[in-house]
C-alpha cells in the first residue's frame, strides 16, 4: 500500500465516520427547525437547559479544574471570570470581548505568578 493510498484511506475514514453522520443531523435540524416558534415553551426550556449546562461546565472549570488550570489559584480563575463578565457587559454584550478579556486576565495572571 502506497503513502497516497493510506492517506486517502485516512481521509475517507474521517469523512465517513466523523463528518457525514454529524452532517445528517445538522441538515435535519435545519429542515425541521424552520417552523419552530422561538418564544414557545419548548424553546424556552431548551434555552434554560443549555444555559444550565454551560453554567455547570464553567463552575466545574473554576472549582474543580484539571490540566493547566490546576496550577492557577482560585482567586485568579474567579478574577478571569469576573473580568470576562465585566467586559461582556461594558462592551455592549460582546461575547468576543468578554472571552478575550477573561483569557487576557488568566494568561497575564499565570505569567505574573510564574506559572506560564
Amino acid at each position: 500500500m502506497s503513502a497516497y493510498q493510506s492517506e486517502f484511506a485516512a481521509i475517507m475514514v474521517v469523512l465517513v465516520i466523523g463528518f457525514l453522520p454529524n452532517e445528517v443531523w445538522r441538515v435535519l435540524g435545519v429542515l425541521f427547525g424552520r417552523g419552530i416558534d422561538e418564544e414557545g415553551a419548548w424553546m424556552q426550556w431548551v434555552k434554560a437547559v443549555a444555559t444550565a449546562l454551560l453554567a455547570a461546565v464553567v463552575a466545574r472549570l473554576i472549582l474543580i479544574p484539571n490540566g493547566a488550570l490546576v496550577a492557577l489559584p482560585l482567586w485568579l480563575r474567579l478574577s478571569a471570570v469576573g473580568a470576562g463578565v465585566g467586559g461582556f457587559i461594558a462592551l455592549r454584550r460582546s461575547v468576543l470581548a468578554g472571552v478575550l478579556l477573561g483569557e487576557a486576565v488568566l494568561a497575564g495572571g499565570a505569567w505574573w505568578l510564574g506559572v506560564a
